[in-house]
């Protein structure tokens, strides 16, 4: 039997280069009875622990080190004595929000891990920010794409600190849009879209201003 998705949607706020916003973060359980990931530990740790609950968690995947995407990593994985992966690339933004704590293992472009007998292979998709990374599940029929691919396009880069709106692109255009279309695309915020429809979308992609 292939592992289940489980959603949990957390609050707070993401803050960068000076500036906070408010937001909302998906947070997506990947397992089944027995065991899981957490992929992007957003804010809350308590919602994101009852949703876990006694299952054994194998790992805390975080698809890039945005403070929204990462603050409550830490006591998720202390909680179930479970390790964080973070690509290296986002070792900056990681040390913004834990500057005396390392992650525990890097994520890396090809890497395969595999829960309740399902595989999530690893794509590096830097543009967001460095270390950007999406997870995609071919035998569930979906991609965990983080900040990169949102419902609407490519994940934000004008102006940002690590962020740059040509190799989003790129990653996009080589690593996501190359998947089945039928591909379903769990974001780290907001709706749900499909590899089709983003790629239907893509030649109206416009540069943000400040990209």
């Amino acid at each position: 039997m292939a592992a289940r998705i489980d959603k949990v949607i957390t609050s707070g706020t993401f803050e960068l280069d000076g500036g906070s916003w408010e937001v909302d973060n998906n947070v997506w359980i990947v397992g089944d009875d027995h065991e899981c990931i957490v992929l992007d530990a957003g804010h809350q740790s308590a919602p994101i622990l009852e949703a876990i609950g006694e299952r054994t968690l194998l790992a805390v995947v975080c698809t890039h080190a945005h403070n929204d995407h990462v603050n409550a990593a830490a006591d998720v994985a202390d909680a179930k004595q479970a390790p964080i992966w973070v690509h290296p690339d986002d070792a900056p933004l990681w040390r913004m929000t834990y500057p005396d704590r390392a992650p525990d293992g890097a994520l890396a472009h090809g890497q395969v891990i595999t829960v309740a007998g399902t595989e999530l292979h690893v794509l590096h998709t830097p543009g967001h920010a460095p270390g950007g990374c999406c997870l995609h599940a071919p035998e569930l029929g979906v991609v965990f794409s983080g900040d990169t691919l949102f419902n609407g396009g490519p994940g934000a880069t004008g102006g940002r600190s690590y962020s740059d709106y040509d190799r989003i692109v790129t990653s996009i255009r080589e690593k996501l849009l190359t998947l089945p279309h039928e591909t379903v695309v769990h974001t780290g915020h907001g709706d749900d879209t499909t590899i089709a429809a983003e790629a239907a979308r893509e030649p109206g992609w416009e540069r943000p201003e400040g990209a």
